[in-house]
């Protein structure tokens, strides 16, 4: 059998319905990892989807409970030979707020429907769809070469939407299950709908909390106005102070090394396009001097995602007492995590803001993320690239590192691997929002691509070009 014999099959599992079969009973678990009371949902997703699915492949399972209490990991291995190389792929079962009444679009989060290209479904795009393509090319290749032709790990685990909370200690308290010679995964969007992506990285992440509380209530502002501080201006200067007017960095340890010729060179041909629906780049906003690609895959930004003072929904003529807002850095290799937020405090503090407080935030927003990244001339990194670019027929997207952030540095740091994402989604996917969805042009390609990649991986081993 051939490699174009396995990448039909795949295309057909895609055209024929039995991928939407299968993501269909993968949406309809309610994975809200968020809920405590979700945590059966969770241990339900493994166990009667993962497990039976990998075990069908002829991989063993191991399931680990989260010594922090959050969702369980597991582990699936297929072990063909001592010799062979071993790759280590991951997936998230979890996904965020189901959000159910704010659904416009097919039949609400936990029932996949399709309109047009469209799949929509809680979890689609974040990652069910992504990790279910991925297990479907090993077991496309399976069906057609009768082996992989290299050993194979596969992660789901159920608390990514949490910060991957307990991963970290269940990897590092059983390192040799993990152990691998690669790690080749899915999650994020494509730089375009259209153009199959291959991500080197991952942006890490810090929230926090700015607060200015200076009385125990509020007070009239024709009596007070003048004469008593408004804790909402005082904070309004110091979220100023922080970037520019057009979102530019003005914390100076926030500020990245300059982006090396390498990175610009890799970045150069790439053009960030959401597709139909996603929103319009702002050309004039963040950091000067820099196109678009060179901000989100090679840049920090900061963004306030939460402002609150006085009472937003009745306002009263009163000066608030407090005044608050939940704060994000997304930030690249080069940044010291842990003085993330000590720069900020030295910050405010020479700028006069000695009543802001800078302070963690509450538990259901808590979770930090490393930046990682694998470099670009890493050995595994041209292999992949040469069975994406003879699937394709073209070049794939090159990119530092994603957007967003997920737990790269599990298996850069802790398991010493490098570490390469091919993203199926795309960039106006809605994720984390009502409305979440795939599109089916995606899936196909991704279907082909990744079937195309385990058979190249397992070709040299075999003796086959084909």
């Amino acid at each position: 059998m051939s490699r174009e014999a396995a990448l039909a099959a795949a295309e057909s599992w895609i055209s024929d319905g039995r991928f939407f079969d299968e993501l269909a009973r993968r949406v309809a678990v309610r994975t809200e990892s968020q809920k405590p009371e979700s945590l059966t949902e969770l241990h339900r997703y493994l166990d009667t989807e993962m497990q039976p699915a990998f075990e069908a492949m002829g991989f063993t399972c191991t399931k680990y409970e989260n010594p922090l209490g959050f969702g369980p990991v597991l582990l699936a291995t297929r072990h063909e030979g001592d010799a062979l190389p071993t790759v280590l792929g991951y997936g998230h079962g979890d996904v965020i707020r189901g959000l159910e009444d704010q659904w416009s679009k097919g039949e609400g989060p936990w029932i996949l429907s399709r309109d047009g290209e469209r799949l929509y479904g809680r979890g689609t795009a974040d990652n069910k769809a992504q990790h279910t393509i991925n297990m479907a090319a090993l077991r496309q290749v399976i069906a057609t070469r009768g082996a992989l032709g290299f050993n194979a790990k596969f992660i789901i685990e159920t608390g990514e939407e949490t910060g991957s909370r307990g991963l970290h200690e269940v990897i590092a308290a059983n390192r040799d299950d993990f152990a691998a010679d690669v790690f080749i995964a899915s999650d994020g969007p494509r730089v375009k709908p259209d153009r199959p992506t291959l991500t080197l990285g991952a942006r890490g992440a810090v929230n926090f909390d700015l607060l200015v509380d200076l009385r125990a209530g509020g007070h009239h502002s024709g009596n007070w106005g003048g004469l008593i501080a408004n804790p909402a201006i005082i904070l309004s200067h110091a979220l100023a102070s922080i970037t520019g007017p057009e979102g530019s960095i003005r914390v100076p340890e926030w500020r990245p090394p300059a982006i090396d010729a390498v990175t610009r060179a890799a970045l150069a041909d790439i053009e960030i396009d959401a597709g139909a629906g996603g929103p319009t780049i702002d050309r004039d906003w963040g950091e000067p001097g820099m196109t678009p690609p060179e901000r989100v895959y090679a840049w920090n930004s900061f963004e306030v995602l939460a402002f609150r003072t006085g009472n937003p929904d009745r306002p009263v003529n009163a000066i608030p007492p407090r005044a608050w807002a939940h704060c994000q850095l997304r930030f690249v290799t080069g940044i010291d995590p842990d003085d993330i937020v000590p720069a900020l405090q030295r910050h405010l503090a020479r700028g006069g803001f000695g009543k802001v407080q800078v302070l963690p935030p509450d538990e259901k927003n808590a979770g930090a993320f490393i930046a990682t990244r694998t470099r670009p001339d890493d050995p595994w990194v041209k292999r992949i690239h040469a069975s994406m670019e003879r699937t394709i027929e073209a070049a794939p997207a090159v990119i530092p590192s994603l957007g967003g952030s997920i737990c790269n540095e599990l298996f850069t740091d802790l398991l010493g691997l490098p570490a390469i994402w091919i993203p199926h989604s795309y960039a106006a996917c809605s994720q984390h929002a009502p409305d979440e969805h795939v599109l089916m042009p995606c899936m196909t390609s991704a279907a082909r691509i990744m079937t195309g990649l385990y058979w190249d991986l397992g070709a040299a081993q075999d003796g086959a070009a084909h």
